[in-house]
Order: structure tokens, then C-alpha cells, then sequence
């Protein structure tokens, strides 16, 4: 499974980058606005820093219109991913894009039928939303599994990117069914590694090792 780090914070995918955690980035125009920067400058540096896909997402509303500005973010660097919303109009951008040979994640997924056409659409990634629809007690974990299940019947390429992760059960489901990419915000990476019981033997390895007296060094 690819890891991709939902954020335009620069010190924190620098930092799970570091240790080989980030296969690529997602922002998306609130990121961006927390990052208190310009988002040509913002993604500019991220994809400097990152080999993998970014996704820059644009704001307009019509296909014309989307496809303009996503010529334009892809214009930052080879690794841009243009991001479109999942309406008619970001379906026929997503088209364009896709034939003219640059990446594009289709965003605000909601339902298997969305998915199927996104993947017609030729869209390089599908992003549903697994937190948003637990909001709504649904569960986003069938999506993933629906969506798998289609995309395998029909070998669809398009990759399966779970976003909107909340937990990191979240990021264990997706794995288990199949999802290609998690997006994930960098405090839910990095809650991965908590485990009461590793605090727990850390701590009783620490008594007995200060007890013994000895030292390794």
C-alpha cells in the first residue's frame, strides 16, 4: 500500500519522508489556506521534495474552466496530480487531462456508481471518502470493498486512494480490502506506531536494564 500525506505543511512530509513513509502528497484548497502561502509556491517545493504525485486541486466549477487550471498547476512540476471534483464538469476535465497525459485524482467520492464513473473517465486516482461518510453512519469500508470489487471485475487501472482518514483502524481496513493509497493526515501516520503494550515492555525492559547496572556503551 502507498502512503500519501494529506497536508501542505513542509516540515511534516519532510519528516515521514525521511523514514521512507511518503509515496506522495494531497492538498486541497483548505490545506493550502492553512499553509498560509501560495499554492504555486507551496506545491512547487513539495514536489521538489517528493519523486511521487501531488495533488493540487482546482476551484473552478466548469470543465473549461478546470481544465485551464489544471494546465496551468501541472505547468509547476512534472509530478503534479491535477485534482477535480466529482461532478460532470470534473469528469469531462478529467478526460481531457487524462488524454493529454497528465495525472489526475477525481475527488469527493460517495458512492461504488461515482467510482465506476471516474474510472471511465480515465481517471489515474478515485478518491472516496471514508471519514465523511461515517459522519453520516454509513460505512465507509463498504465503499472501499464495492469499489475494489468493481475495478477488479473490469481491470480498471485507476488506483483506489482512501481519503478522509480519520484513525488508524481506518488505514488498517482499507489495506485489508485492497485500497491502493491511503491519504492521510501526518498525526494519523505517526499514531501508527502507538501500542500500549510496546509502552508497556519498553518500560518493564528499562526497570530490569537499570537494575542489572550494566551499560552497553
Amino acid at each position: 500500500m502507498k502512503f500519501f500525506v494529506d497536508t501542505a505543511d513542509i516540515a511534516a512530509i519532510k519528516e515521514l519522508n525521511d523514514l521512507g513513509m511518503v509515496d506522495g502528497v494531497t492538498t486541497n484548497p483548505s490545506l493550502i489556506h492553512k499553509s498560509g502561502r501560495a499554492i504555486a509556491e507551496v506545491t512547487a517545493e513539495i514536489c521538489a521534495l517528493i519523486a511521487g504525485p501531488v495533488s493540487a486541486e482546482v476551484v473552478a466549477e466548469k470543465a473549461e474552466d478546470m481544465i485551464a487550471e489544471g494546465r496551468h498547476l501541472a505547468k509547476i512540476a512534472d509530478n503534479v496530480c491535477v485534482k477535480v471534483p466529482l461532478t460532470w464538469d470534473g469528469l469531462k476535465a478529467c478526460r481531457v487531462l487524462t488524454d493529454e497525459g497528465r495525472q489526475v485524482n477525481v475527488t469527493l467520492c460517495f458512492s461504488a456508481a461515482q467510482a465506476l464513473l471516474a474510472a471511465k473517465a480515465g481517471a489515474t486516482f478515485i478518491s472516496p471518502f471514508i471519514g465523511r461518510l461515517d459522519d453520516i453512519h454509513l460505512d465507509g469500508m463498504d465503499l472501499i470493498s464495492d469499489i475494489r470489487e468493481i475495478y477488479d471485475n473490469y481491470g480498471f487501472e485507476t488506483e483506489i486512494l482512501a481519503a478522509s482518514i480519520r484513525t488508524v483502524n481506518h488505514i488498517v481496513d482499507a489495506a485489508r480490502i485492497g485500497a491502493d493509497v491511503i491519504t492521510a493526515p501526518p498525526s494519523i501516520i505517526k499514531t501508527m506506531i502507538t501500542h500500549p503494550l510496546t509502552e508497556k515492555g519498553l518500560a518493564q525492559f528499562d526497570a530490569d536494564w537499570k537494575q542489572s547496572g550494566q551499560k552497553i556503551l
